[in-house]
């Protein structure tokens, strides 16, 4: 992904996020997993990135990542640095520094994510009061500023409600309200509007979006939702057995997807206009990640299949305009293409 100037000549700023080869395995007496399995990608500042794919595939152990949100027995590796800063090298009273401050998190489900036993008002106030050093009584003020800011009705009541007292979208806002207190850098959120009915779902992508915009926050969304992708994302990921197979901007990927698994992904979704029409769906199910096979993880499903893909692992290759797919098609070489197709007998395997 391209990196971002300033608006003086001859400056330059890093990117905000920087991940190289980020690795996540959660081991235990009878697990040994890799959830994560090489991801390197780069977030400029102010700036959106939406990763995209099936459940289990690795997205929200990414996100966490940043946060290094796992117990104990998860071990990670590569390099992680935001702003700066290396978040693998920080000890645990750093890392409560950097979360909510630096890097601040939107959960799937609002109800499990806030203390049931404290009012939206006062979980803000006590994320304002750790962060800022302020006083109580200039954070109530602030909280019900942020309550306004993401719009919520009658605000100031709301200061006083508990979460279950709370609409799923109203909580919504209220877990926004407390991710934005301190102004991070970089908002995470993952899966926002899951829970939400349609019409709540695109009032908050909105709501998000402007507020990106707004106070120019980097942020990476994690969705199944091809909708969502398009109305927050600048940049795509497409994500498949702990690995991107796509990158690329929102109109290189939604309208000219390369890798099979992406291609697959848009003939699976439903449009306005499919009245009538017959889905294609993608056959089989995500493989095992406790038993990924030794060549491309996606290939007992790929309608393009050929003999290397049992064996080779493919590599993210770069393509026409910064767009990148990890398919051996666009390798070097003849061999993929004078190799007969194993759709069938791959499947019929499987």
């Amino acid at each position: 992904m391209t990196q971002a100037t300033s608006s003086q000549p001859g400056s330059f700023l890093a990117p905000l996020v920087e991940i190289e080869d980020l690795t996540v395995r959660f081991t235990g007496r009878d697990l040994d997993i890799g959830v994560v399995n090489g991801v390197s990608f780069t977030l400029d500042r102010g700036s959106s990135m939406c990763i995209l794919g099936e459940s289990g595939s690795g997205k929200s152990v990414t996100m966490r990542a940043l946060m290094r949100l796992f117990p104990p027995t998860a071990r990670v590796g590569g390099r992680i640095r935001v702003d700066g800063t290396d978040v693998l090298a920080l000890g645990s009273h750093q890392l409560r520094r950097i979360r909510g401050g630096l890097i601040s998190m939107i959960f799937q489900e609002p109800m499990t994510a806030l203390d049931p036993v404290f009012t939206i008002g006062q979980q803000i106030a006590e994320t304002l009061v750790y962060h800022e050093g302020i006083s109580f009584r200039a954070a109530d003020k602030r909280a019900l500023e942020l309550l306004e800011l993401v719009q919520v009705p009658s605000a100031k009541r709301r200061l006083a409600a508990y979460p279950h007292e709370l609409s799923g979208g109203l909580r919504q806002r209220g877990m926004i309200a407390l991710a934005l207190a301190c102004k991070p850098k970089l908002l995470l959120a993952d899966e926002p509007t899951t829970a939400l009915d349609a019409t709540v779902q695109i009032q908050i992508l909105l709501l998000l979006r402007e507020l990106q915009r707004e106070l120019g926050m980097a942020t990476i969304f994690v969705t199944h939702d091809l909708g969502v992708a398009c109305e927050v994302a600048d940049k795509i990921a497409v994500m498949y057995a702990g690995k991107f197979v796509e990158t690329g901007s929102v109109e290189q990927v939604m309208d000219a997807a390369r890798h099979p698994y992406t291609q697959g992904l848009m003939n699976s979704t439903i449009h306005a206009d499919m009245r009538g029409a017959t889905l294609d769906p993608i056959p089989g199910t995500p493989p095992d990640l406790t038993d990924l096979p030794p060549g491309c993880p996606f290939a007992p499903r790929c309608s393009a299949a050929r003999e290397p893909c049992l064996s080779l692992q493919p590599e993210l290759i770069s393509l026409d305009g910064g767009q990148m797919a990890r398919c051996l098609q666009y390798g070097p070489g003849p061999a993929f293409a004078q190799a007969p197709l194993l759709q069938t007998q791959l499947l019929k395997a499987s």
